[in-house]
């Protein structure tokens, strides 16, 4: 019987499906320093991970039994998948599961910086009874994100998502991406069907300077220049408001502080951190920075989705 090793977790519909074909599937958490032996005694051929394991050339080099790799979500960058490639095992990810989840989390994101919903859900417990008006006078000058310009960076499957769901509200989508020119978005509409444009991407400085929402999808990569730092960020209109929801790092948390700071930025809503799973604590209690602690993918329908893709590719592999 082939073995898997979701150390992550899987939903229980990828399981049975996987359990349906005759794998045999283990969910028990293995911590990372006892992988190898784990992977070794059990002789467990499929490792599946989300973004806590770290898969790196000690677990490749040192399991021989290993013949699939797969990342339940998008990025990558805890798996060395290039090196696992060249020692001839299958690596694969989901990327199309979880796109709407992570869009809709951005778009959570965005109406609670417009509205303040941050500060005004740790406010409002303590002082609701007491100063009420006062909370009240701080929190009314939202704003609203219909006829707003969004700026999408990273123009794959997500960030189409995000621009089908800011086309539903009445935005202007502006897209940056140096490996796509432009991309067919659907709009799906209950009852009417699905409406379809064209957007075309533009230059990253045509977007930090036009966009009055910026939203992030973009691989992350350890040791290399974020995407954003002081020179992007200087670039943007003053009061803009930005989400990352693609990696830790692809913002320069320093940068992103300091902008909040100054004001530039005026909000900013953060799934993802550069030091995960051990945020900076100013980052964290800043009053305008809306926090979710990595979970762009965390739902009950995302996971299903994943769950299942997941176990066609096990199924496919064996299949072959």
């Amino acid at each position: 019987m082939i073995k898997v090793l979701a150390n992550d977790g899987i939903h229980n519909a990828g399981k049975s499906a996987l359990e349906n074909e005759g794998f045999e599937v283990l969910t028990d958490k293995v911590a990372q320093d006892q992988l190898i032996e784990e992977i070794n005694t059990k002789e467990i051929e499929v490792l599946l991970v989300r973004s806590a394991t770290q898969v790196r050339k000690d677990i490749i080099d040192s399991c021989p039994k290993l013949k699939m790799i797969g990342r339940g979500g998008v990025g990558m960058d805890n798996i060395d998948v290039a090196y696992a490639q060249e020692r001839g095992i299958d690596v694969f990810n989901t990327p199309a599961a979880s796109s709407q989840s992570v869009a809709e989390l951005v778009f959570a994101h965005f109406f609670t910086c417009a509205r303040f919903l941050q500060d005004a859900n740790r406010q409002m417990p303590g002082k609701g009874n007491t100063d009420f008006k006062v909370l009240k006078k701080n929190y009314a000058k939202g704003i609203e994100l219909r006829k707003k310009t969004i700026g999408v960076i990273g123009f794959g499957r997500i960030g189409q998502a995000v621009a089908s769901t800011a086309l539903g509200l009445g935005m202007k989508v502006m897209a940056y991406d140096p490996f796509l020119e432009e991309a067919e978005i659907g709009l799906e509409v209950m009852g009417v069907g699905k409406i379809k444009t064209v957007i075309k991407t533009t230059t990253l400085d045509d977007l930090l300077t036009n966009s009055d929402f910026i939203t992030l999808h973009v691989p992350g990569s350890k040791g290399t220049a974020s995407l954003i730092d002081k020179n992007e960020i200087e670039k943007m209109k003053d009061g803009v408001v930005i989400v990352n929801a693609a990696r830790g790092g692809v913002i320069a948390e320093d940068a992103l502080l300091a902008g909040l700071e100054s004001g530039k930025i005026s909000t900013a809503g953060i799934d993802v951190f550069e030091n995960e799973p051990q945020p900076r604590e100013d980052l964290l209690k800043h009053p305008k920075v809306s926090l979710t602690p990595h979970i762009g993918a965390a739902t009950n329908e995302a996971q299903e989705r994943i769950g299942l893709e997941i176990a066609d590719k096990i199924i496919g592999f064996y299949k072959k």
